[in-house]
């Protein structure tokens, strides 16, 4: 029946991301700037765009709990409190 098969197309980048954590906010916002770039120059197919906004979604999350985390420890740093800082986002 000449059937299309997902096997014969080659995966794009933004569907080989993994899933996991990123290391640090730097690595997850190179990633995030990544599937960005891929989003916009459109040439997804659409389970592949539809993975990558979701990765994004993610990455997004992430970026903003460690922004908060520096802003509260900046707070907390200004403040001249010596308390142990405890991360929003753990």
């Amino acid at each position: 029946m000449g059937g299309f098969t997902a096997a014969r197309i080659p995966m794009p980048k933004a569907a080989k991301t993994t899933a996991a954590t990123p290391a640090d906010f730097e690595s997850g916002l190179r990633e995030l700037e990544a599937l960005i770039a891929e989003l916009e120059a459109g040439n997804l197919p659409l389970e592949a765009a539809l993975n990558a906004y979701q990765r994004g979604q993610t990455l997004l999350g992430f970026c903003q709990g460690k922004l908060a985390d520096a802003e509260q420890q900046l707070k907390i740093l200004e403040a001249g409190q010596l308390k142990p800082f405890q991360p929003e986002s753990e």
